[in-house]
C-alpha cells in the first residue's frame, strides 16, 4: 500500500514510518497541511495518517479541504485528544477512522486493514467484476492481471489460485483447502504443487508490495 503521512513531531513520524515499512507499505512524509495541498493532490494514496494538531492548517480542515477537493482516500486521524466530542468532529468532517495516542502499533495495522478492506468493497460494489488492491488489479470478466496498468500473464491455474486466495482475504488457507479449491482433487499430501504455484504467483504480482504471506506449518494468507 502506499500511504501519505502526515505528522509534524519527527519522534512520531520517525516510528510510524519504521513500523509501515516494515510491514511492506511504502511511505511519503508530510509535515504540514501546505505541503499536501501543494504538492500531492494529484497522487492517488490507498490511505492517508493525519494528526489533527498541525501547524498552521491543522488536520481537521485539511480533511475538509481534500473531501471538498473530491479526494475520498481513506483517511485516519491520530491525535492525544480523546474526548468524545473530538472524535465526532473528526468524523464528521470526513476522516473514516480516529485513534488517540499513544497507541499500540498493532492496534494501528488493524484499523488500516478495516479502512482498506471496507474502501476496497466500496469499489468493488461501483465496478463489481474488477478488484483493487493498491497498484493490483484482477478483472474476473477477462481473467486479467495488471500492477499500475500493465497487464500481467497469468495462467489459467495461476489466476484460479490468486482468486481463490483473495476470497479468503485476511485468512489462512491450508494446502489441502487451496489443491480442493484450485486443482479440483485431493493430492498427497506430500505434493508441492501450491508451493510450486505460490511461487510462480509471488514472482509476477509481487514487484513492489507483498500480498501472500506464508503461514509456517499450516499455509497461506492474502493480505490488502
Amino acid at each position: 500500500m502506499q500511504i501519505l503521512v502526515i505528522e509534524d513531531d519527527k519522534r512520531i513520524s520517525d516510528f510510524l514510518i519504521k513500523g509501515l515499512e516494515e510491514n511492506n507499505h511504502l511511505v511519503t512524509l508530510c509535515r504540514n497541511a501546505e505541503s499536501v495541498l501543494e504538492n500531492f493532490l494529484n497522487i492517488q494514496f490507498d490511505l492517508i495518517i493525519c494528526d489533527i494538531m498541525l501547524p498552521e492548517m491543522d488536520g481537521i480542515q485539511l480533511v475538509q479541504t481534500l473531501r471538498y477537493k473530491k479526494i475520498f482516500t481513506p483517511i485516519l486521524m491520530l491525535s492525544a485528544l480523546n474526548s468524545t466530542q473530538d472524535k465526532i468532529t473528526a468524523l464528521d468532517y470526513g476522516a473514516d477512522d480516529y485513534i488517540t495516542k499513544p497507541f499500540h502499533f498493532d492496534e494501528l495495522l488493524s484499523r488500516i486493514r478495516a479502512l482498506t478492506r471496507r474502501n476496497q468493497f466500496r469499489q468493488q460494489e461501483n465496478n463489481s467484476n474488477k478488484l483493487l488492491f493498491g497498484e493490483l488489479e484482477i478483472d474476473l470478466d477477462q481473467y486479467k492481471v495488471s500492477i499500475n496498468e500493465e497487464e500481467i500473464e497469468l495462467s489459467p491455474r495461476e489466476f484460479k489460485l490468486l482468486n481463490y486466495l483473495i476470497e479468503n482475504i485476511d485468512k489462512t488457507v491450508t494446502r489441502i483447502q487451496i489443491l480442493n479449491a484450485v486443482w479440483g482433487i485431493t493430492f498427497d499430501n506430500h505434493t508441492n504443487v501450491v508451493d510450486v504455484y505460490i511461487s510462480y504467483l509471488r514472482n509476477k504480482i509481487e514487484k513492489r508490495n507483498k500480498y501472500i504471506y506464508t503461514v509456517k506449518g499450516v499455509g497461506y494468507m492474502f493480505k490488502s
